[in-house]
């Protein structure tokens, strides 16, 4: 309950402090230049014809008038600050190593072995026998063709 009557004030704080500021802008924007000699005309009846361009305070940004005593009002062309490229600016990034790369494993296929490492096995007795089993009938062929040259002679 504290903590929404504080905001509650603080934004009524805030408020008076933006009405005060606007009340100073309107008094600097209603006070006369000290450029402009002459006061200002407020009449709405048509008297602005009879005084000319005597009242007015022209100035000119982006646009250079021909006639010489509109020339005067022509404000110099702003200079702007040099753009800084922040990124350009900021020196490179130094390589740092990656942390996650030393507990990477070595070999990157090692949860499968270990996943198929049984059946591995399997088939490691199954091609050990396969090939004791062809190696006994290559020595069967070759003693059977042994003994029928050796019964030829």
């Amino acid at each position: 309950m504290a903590a929404e009557e504080e905001s509650i004030e603080q934004a009524a704080a805030e408020r008076r402090e933006r009405l005060r500021a606007l009340r100073a802008a309107q008094e600097l924007f209603e006070t006369p230049d000290e450029d402009s000699s002459q006061p200002k005309n407020n009449s709405e009846d048509g008297d602005a014809d009879n005084n000319g361009d005597s009242g007015l305070n022209l100035k000119f940004r982006n646009y250079l008038p021909h006639d010489k005593q509109l020339q005067e009002g022509k404000l110099a062309a702003p200079e702007l600050p040099k753009f800084e490229d922040p990124v350009a600016a900021a020196p490179p990034p130094e390589e740092k190593e990656d942390p996650f790369l030393n507990i990477a494993p070595k070999k990157p296929n090692w949860d499968l072995r270990r996943d198929v490492q049984k059946k591995l096995d399997k088939l490691e007795k199954r091609t050990q026998k396969a090939l004791h089993k062809l190696m006994l009938e290559h020595e069967k062929q070759r003693q059977l063709e042994d003994g029928s040259i050796a019964a030829e002679e």
